[in-house]
């Protein structure tokens, strides 16, 4: 541990970037990815053009339920002079292929069928005097419901009350996209219109961006899990999921979660088996000015085991040794001032405090942004101004985080109070509020910057 030292907000952002930016780069460079099902791919980030391997749509198809028909046998229709012509088939959208369309005659045609050889315009139902397929019969003779046939091989005409032009109603092979096509390019953070696309052209998976492998370590012998049943002295722990939640949120994969006592001997073997399957390991709690900080005593060197300082554990060093490279210190700011960030075994570890309020505000200043950036996914714009709804005062000399909740007209209010232990009012806030540690006191309809959450 390099000592204890207090810096602004800023600096420590500076330095958690640094410290992540090689994940970062990783993401940047496309090195880790991973091909997933089409099923699996939504939120994901495409890692490469995805080249359309087929033309869309695969075939000459009707855009409308009505008659396959040839633009010059319709001519000079109208509602006055209607064209009589004689309906020889049938297409529904089904496989197969369907006979070649003669002069002087249509073919029933329902949307997306195949658009026979010989046909280059589809007349929609509602163009001709019956207006609608209801009570027609098919050219086999049979009603449209399946109705016994009038006669074996009768035929039905249709008359047609408009004329078409070459072409109209009929999507031709590739209209919409072309083999080789860029389908959607590199970057593209899957939505489900994306996914149709892809699944048009029959894709089966992508490649995406590999997401950032996190593992998430709660500290605090008080702590039991929800659902549990809680002894004297223990509280539910609010960091593992809600922390997992964010890496997730954030783009990350957590691969492994843990609840960790306040014995030095047990985190130090929990954090190898952390360091061994992730890419980042984040901790809560153990790393104030308490007697019983766990994760300060193994990673910064004061912990002893067996009573003696360092030593074995499985293998790793515990204490001074374990992590050389990790740093605690002391940020500027209210809630989440004890923060620590280093490497542990190569792996990068960024340490925040164990107040729920306080871990979740550390989330979202200092590992949201570059998370997200090591998922490839594209910065997103979360500081804003709002206008206050009420008056709020603080504390002189550190940077107060408030938690915040928008009204309309772009205004603000602070909700509950400063204490990081007020995870409830966590719960209603949608934005923090960022005082500077120069101000004192806001009044209503003062301009301030706050940070969506």
């Amino acid at each position: 541990m390099a000592g204890t030292a207090r810096v602004s907000v800023d600096e420590h952002r500076a330095d958690v970037a640094a410290l992540l930016a090689p994940l970062v780069e990783a993401a940047r460079r496309r090195t880790r990815t991973e091909d997933v099902l089409l099923a699996d791919a939504l939120g994901r980030v495409l890692a490469g053009d995805l080249v359309a391997p087929v033309a869309v749509p695969l075939f000459r198809n009707s855009q409308m339920d009505g008659y396959a028909v040839r633009a010059a046998d319709l001519a000079g229709a109208s509602a006055d002079a209607t064209v009589r012509l004689v309906v020889a088939a049938e297409i529904p959208a089904a496989p197969g292929v369907p006979p070649r369309l003669a002069p002087g005659t249509a073919a029933r045609i329902m949307t997306g069928a195949p658009v026979p050889d010989g046909a280059d315009a589809v007349v929609p139902v509602e163009d001709t005097v019956a207006g609608t397929f209801a009570g027609t019969p098919r050219p086999d003779g049979s009603g449209p419901a399946g109705d016994a046939p009038a006669g074996a091989g009768a035929s039905h005409a249709v008359e047609v009350r408009a004329p078409r032009a070459s072409g109209d109603f009929v999507r031709e092979a590739g209209s919409d996209v072309r083999p080789g096509d860029v389908l959607l390019p590199d970057g593209t953070v899957l939505a489900p219109h994306h996914l149709a696309a892809a699944a048009a052209c029959g894709v089966g998976s992508v490649r995406v961006v590999a997401r950032p492998r996190v593992a998430v370590l709660s500290t605090g012998s008080e702590l039991v899990g929800p659902g549990e049943t809680p002894g004297p002295g223990q509280v539910f722990d609010a960091n593992a999921d809600a922390l997992g939640a964010a890496v997730r949120r954030a783009g990350g994969d957590v691969v492994r979660t843990a609840r960790c006592g306040d014995d030095a001997a047990g985190f130090a073997a929990v954090l190898a088996e952390a360091t061994a399957v992730a890419d980042l390991v984040v901790t809560s709690g153990g790393v104030s000015q308490g007697a019983y900080e766990v994760v300060k005593d193994v990673l910064g060197g004061s912990g002893a085991v067996g009573g003696q300082r360092g030593g074995q554990v499985g293998g790793q060093d515990v204490g001074r040794a374990t992590a050389p490279g990790v740093t605690f210190r002391s940020v500027a700011m209210q809630p989440g001032g004890p923060q620590g960030f280093g490497t542990v075994h190569g792996t990068p570890v960024l340490t925040f405090p164990g107040n729920p309020v306080s871990a979740q505000v550390s989330f979202a200043m200092f590992l949201r942004e570059p998370l997200e950036r090591a998922a490839g996914l594209p910065g997103a714009e979360r500081v804003r101004t709002a206008v206050l709804a009420e008056p709020l005062t603080s504390p002189a000399g550190k940077r107060q985080l408030l938690r915040g909740a928008t009204g309309p007209r772009g205004t603000v209010r602070v909700v509950g109070g400063a204490g990081s232990h007020l995870v409830a009012s966590m719960a209603r806030a949608d934005v923090l509020v960022d005082v500077p540690a120069d101000v004192t006191q806001w009044d209503a309809g003062t301009e301030v910057e706050v940070r969506e959450l």
